[in-house]
């Protein structure tokens, strides 16, 4: 869908140490290692799920042009 928002979640700290459900919601998110990056769209969900563990991971937001590669 055109428009659409996306999410770059980026894992930026690490999860051992954490409880486990830190470590679950990152796994949920597609990462698991420092410097993983996972694209997902912007839903409500994803935003609670990175909103649980908002220390351990960086968000940009993307366009489609960012997404896809701004093809033209």
């Amino acid at each position: 869908m055109a428009g659409e928002p996306w999410l770059a979640v980026t894992q930026v700290r690490s999860g051992i140490g954490t409880k486990p459900k830190h470590r679950g919601t990152l796994r949920a998110l597609g990462l698991g290692r420092i410097g993983r990056t996972n694209v997902l769209p912007d839903r409500p969900e994803i935003r609670g799920m990175i909103a649980r563990v908002p220390h351990l991971v960086d968000v940009r937001e993307l366009t489609d042009d960012d997404r896809t590669g701004g093809g033209a």
